[in-house]
């Protein structure tokens, strides 16, 4: 989970004395994995903190417990809440429809993505880089990153899962 926050101008240290605290009281939550913090580069814009958790159940039990409001009404003067983002990483890539099991190990999805990827970055290198050869390097990156990742969510990743069923979930 990620959480945007604008913090008040000039308490930033304050915040990051608060983040510190919240983050150590999570750890003590089942299912914590991690955090993080990304700072804006410019001051005024917001604040990123990231909390792992080994699952939606842990994310949810952390959510609503009673410390995570205690800490989240100290900082009521400090900081503005602009934003929640919820993620899962690769598992999307890995969606049967009609199954709800698990997402495969990690070591699975990276095998078979990379047998994914490879070829078609080899394509990409081949077929779009030389007509775009000449773009500036933000635009290039945007069409060739905006690409691969279209490609690999939309067409080859639901392909792949098909294809590798047996590999990623074994037999059912």
């Amino acid at each position: 989970m990620t959480v945007a926050r604008r913090v008040t101008p000039g308490r930033e240290r304050e915040f990051e004395d608060w983040y510190d605290g919240i983050i150590g009281a999570a750890s003590r939550h089942a299912g914590f994995l991690g955090a993080g913090i990304l700072r804006p580069h410019t001051a005024g814009h917001d604040w990123h903190v990231v909390y792992r958790f080994a699952d939606a159940a842990a994310l949810r039990a952390w959510e609503a417990s009673g410390e995570r409001a205690r800490w989240l009404r100290e900082a009521d003067d400090l900081i503005e809440e602009t934003g929640v983002q919820r993620v899962s990483g690769l598992e999307t890539w890995f969606a049967m429809p009609g199954r709800t099991a698990p997402a495969p190990p990690r070591w699975k999805m990276f095998l078979v993505t990379l047998a994914a990827i490879i070829p078609l970055v080899l394509l990409m290198n081949v077929a779009v880089l030389p007509v775009i050869s000449g773009w500036h390097l933000v635009a290039r990156t945007l069409i060739f990153s905006g690409t691969l990742t279209g490609l690999m969510t939309w067409v080859v990743m639901p392909r792949m899962t098909q294809l590798f069923r047996r590999f990623l979930y074994g037999r059912r």
